[in-house]
């Protein structure tokens, strides 16, 4: 059950940089809503989603540091 939930909201996501963070936050929210309570799909789904915002965080302070020239080495 906890694979196919990962495949699906795999595959419902069509673009690349909303894939970043999907994945790995399903996998640990399906594993974690599984044994709290047998809620595994609503685990995934909803680290589905948290994962992708914490992608979109680190992306964004990437770029800000870019910007601000704290990227260079």
């Amino acid at each position: 059950m906890l694979a196919a939930s990962v495949a699906a909201l795999a595959l419902l996501s069509t673009q690349a940089a909303e894939a970043k963070g999907c994945i790995k936050g399903a996998i640990v929210g399906g594993v974690a809503g599984h044994y709290a309570g047998h809620h595994g799909v609503l685990g995934a789904a909803a680290g589905c989603l948290y994962g992708r915002h914490r992608a979109n965080e680190q992306e964004r302070q990437q770029q800000q540091g870019q910007v601000n020239g704290q990227g260079r080495t």
